[in-house]
Formats: C-alpha cells, structure tokens, sequence
C-alpha cells in the first residue's frame, strides 16, 4: 500500500480539518460560519457524533467524543469514525488532513488518526488500474497541546506492521510460498535491527521435526522454520516471551480435502505467523526494551502421492508420537515441533497465535480471539486488559484436563483430533502438550481475514494481533 504518514503539530499549515470535541460548545472559537455552527447543533440534536461539513476548497468534520464513555470504547469509537472520515476524504481526492483537538483529547486524537491510516489500506498490487483506484490521503497532522511526538512515532510505527502483515495474509500462494515469508519476515526484521535466521529443510530434518515435515509431504515447495530475535542490553526480561505463529501459507486440507469453497480464502493460513513477525520487527523499530523472539514454522499443506494421510503414526520434534486422524487438522502439528523447540530458550511466557479451528470462528465469529491459558493467567489477564485497549478483544476457554482425554489414541501417544466437541478447546489441549512454561494460545480464526469491509480492519488480511501485541509488549516496558 502507499504509506499515509501522521505527524505531531508543526510539520505545517493544513486547510482540511477534523476537529476533536465533546460539547456543542466547544465549538464557538473554529472558524465556523453561523449556518454550519447551526447545522452542527441540528446535528447534535439528533445524536450524531460525526458531523461533516462541506466548503469549497476545504474540508471539515467535528467528531463528538462521549466522556461518560468506558475509554476503550471510546477509542474505538473514534477509530471507526476516523476511518469514515477517511472514505470521505479519499473520495474528494484530499492528500492531507489536519486533526485539532478542542477539547483536551490527545488519545483520541491518536486513535482517529490511527482509525484513519488503517481504514485507507488497500491492497491493489496486482490490478491494472491500481494507479487509479489508489487512496488520496497521504498525511495526518495532529494538532494538540498534549502532543507527545514518541507516540506519534510508535502510531506509524504501528500502522506500517500492521499493514505489513495484511500485506502477507493478502498474498496469493502462487507468490509466497513458505520460503517467500520466511525472506519477508527475515528481511523486515533485520531492517528493523534485529536479528534472523531461517532453517531450511536440510535443517528441519536434522531437528526431526516430524510434524512440519509431515505436513509439508505433499507440497512441491521446501518447508522453513523462522526464527526472530530482539534483545536490546536494557530489556526488562532476562529471559524472553517467545511468540509463535502458524504458517501454513495454503491450505486445501491435505488428503482430507476441503470443499472447494472451503478453499477460497485459505491463503490466510498463514496469518498467526504474519502477524507474530509484524509484531516483533515493530517492537524493534520502536526500540521496545522487552526481549522477544518469534518462532514461525512455515509450509503449504496439500494432497499429492507422497502427502501423509488419516492413519499415519508421525513422530515429533521431541518424540512424541501422534496418530494422524484427519490431514486438515495440520496446524497443530507444524505449531508442536515450534513449541517443543521453544523450550531451549526457557521462555518466561509463550505466546501462540494461529488460525487454527474453525470452531473458534464459530464460536464467536470476527469479532474477538478465542484465547486459552495454562499456568499463565496473570500475564493472560494484562493481555485480555491490552486487548479491550486496542479493541482486539479475547474471550478465554476453559483448559481442564477433562478434554485431555478427547485425544487419547490407542496406538500412538496422541491422536492430532479430540472430536466432533469442544474442537478450539481440544486444538488447544494438544498444543499444551508441547509446553512446559506459561503459555498462552490465541485462536484467531475468526478475525484474521475478513469477507467484507469493516471500517478501519477493511477487508481481506485485517492484521489483527499486532496492536495488540505492541501494545502488550509497551505495557511491560
């Protein structure tokens, strides 16, 4: 996408504004003439809390903040408003805008920006007439008394990851395949002055790692494993928060083939693992003193005359036995090995992200993540309070041992389902095994790819989890 870029106060005149407030009076010292001040209490009356006004040669909109509001909600409310002001904008063809805070409302002022930059996102890399179709608005200057220019610079920092990641998951297979991402997250991350490695396959089958082989069996392309790394001499940890994302870059199901519209958008697969690598280039570029790793096992998972089938007894990274049941249930076993070799860096907290069951999707559809813990509530607790922040809301699911037993196999240690029940639950079950530290799983299945615009998340990839990563990680710092 072409980059809208926000600035704090000072970068120059802008003649297009969005003016920030909370009462009808505020507005008295804009330059509003006396029928647009009319027009805007006529407006207020009926309860709008976006006001846009029309004037030739400029534009102006007066968003209404509600104070009595609980404070995530009101962010996300300017959020959503922000990307409204920005269609609008982009339709008049306008490349810069000016956001004025009347009222005393520096976050908000953050949060239309940020609901602005993230509405705007397009992805036309590959159409022929993207030079046309492409949004106008290039700049957001942010006018406040409160304003702070390191958070500006981490909103853009935020915004570029966030975009980055909708970037991957809006890939087609057919131009990434495992070793593309592998390159993309690698090259971002070092450009943001950390440090990466990627195993290929040579080295994949010297660790043994049985389950992302196994998947990758029916695949024309190599599988990877990446591994990604900030540890700046101030971080507050000693030992890091390791996060791991699923990268399955397509997904037809293997030999338990999904239905042909089951296949449609399965290029997102690989989202969980996106987002991981946007996340922690992001917290580099920022200079986060946090230290973060990230694990992404990488690979396409396809039918073919050598793929591994229902029945297969597969051995994994660190021994374990499983009993293949169903080849679509794969991601669990490429996020195994990663997790099992996690262990070497005696994590304090692991973090999963995957799109991993469609039962999650059901469950609570796009509007949150589903989201399990094991011998890590405190630290789930500060993620689920940073999720309400960013309005990427967790909804958490029980781990009792019960469900343990739902994937008990009569000839392997494991089998890869529990069931027909409780499918997120004993998805996340099986990955526990792997585990010996805190852990956290996020079931993003639901809100990573969307199938219709939704303000400022669009539509397509929506990059979730890495606002809510950032911010996660900004709150430990």
């Amino acid at each position: 996408m072409q980059s809208i870029t926000i600035f704090a106060e000072g970068h120059q005149p802008v003649s297009n504004q969005i003016y920030i407030c909370a009462q009808t009076e505020e507005i008295a010292g804009l330059t509003l003439s006396e029928s647009e001040t009319a027009f805007v209490a006529q407006q207020r009356k009926l309860k709008k809390d976006l006001v846009v006004l029309s004037r030739i040669g400029r534009f102006v909109a007066l968003l209404f903040v509600k104070p009595e509001d609980a404070f995530s909600r009101r962010l996300e409310s300017c959020r959503r408003n922000g990307a409204a002001v920005a269609a609008e904008l982009n339709a008049l063809g306008v490349i810069e805008t000016a956001i004025t805070d009347a009222g005393g409302f520096w976050p908000e002022c953050l949060a239309v920006a940020e609901g602005m930059a993230l509405g705007s996102y397009q992805f036309l890399k590959y159409r022929n007439d993207a030079e046309d179709k492409a949004n106008s608005l290039r700049s957001i200057v942010l006018e406040s008394q409160k304003a702070d220019e390191d958070e500006v610079l981490k909103l853009n920092i935020l915004v570029r990851a966030a975009c980055f990641a909708r970037d991957l998951v809006n890939e087609p297979v057919n131009k990434l395949n495992a070793v593309g991402l592998a390159e993309a997250l690698s090259s971002r991350m070092r450009e943001a002055g950390g440090k990466a490695e990627v195993l290929n396959k040579k080295k994949i089958e010297a660790l043994k790692m049985g389950g992302l082989l196994s998947v990758n069996l029916g695949s024309p392309d190599p599988p990877t494993f990446t591994i990604l790394e900030w540890k700046p001499a101030n971080a507050v940890n000693s030992r890091p928060v390791i996060l791991v994302g699923k990268g399955v870059v397509y997904d037809t199901g293997g030999m338990s083939l999904k239905p042909t519209s089951g296949m449609d958008t399965m290029k997102c697969d690989m989202a969980g693992g996106a987002l991981v690598g946007a996340a922690i280039s992001a917290i580099a570029e920022a200079n986060l003193p946090v230290y973060v790793m990230a694990l992404v096992p990488a690979t396409d998972n396809r039918p073919d005359g050598n793929a591994y089938v229902p029945g297969d007894v597969i051995t994994m990274f660190d021994g374990t036995t499983v009993e293949v049941l169903n080849t679509d249930a794969e991601g669990r076993l490429i996020l195994a090995d990663a997790l099992a070799y996690a262990r070497k860096f005696e994590p304090m907290l692991v973090i999963n992200f995957a799109t991993l069951t469609g039962a999650a999707a059901r469950a609570i559809g796009p509007q949150g993540i589903v989201a399990m813990q094991v011998n890590a509530q405190n630290e789930f607790d500060t993620l689920a309070v940073c999720g309400e922040r960013v309005y990427e809301r967790l909804v958490q699911f029980p781990m009792w041992d019960e469900y343990r037993e739902m994937l008990k196999s009569e000839i392997a240690d494991l089998k890869n389902i529990g069931g027909p029940d409780a499918g997120a639950i004993t998805a996340g079950k099986f990955l526990e095994h792997f585990t010996d530290y805190p852990f956290i799983h996020c079931d993003i299945a639901g809100p990573a790819f969307l199938d219709k615009r939704d303000s400022y998340r669009g539509v397509g990839g929506s990059g979730v989890g890495v606002r809510l990563l950032f911010e996660f990680f900004r709150n430990m710092s």
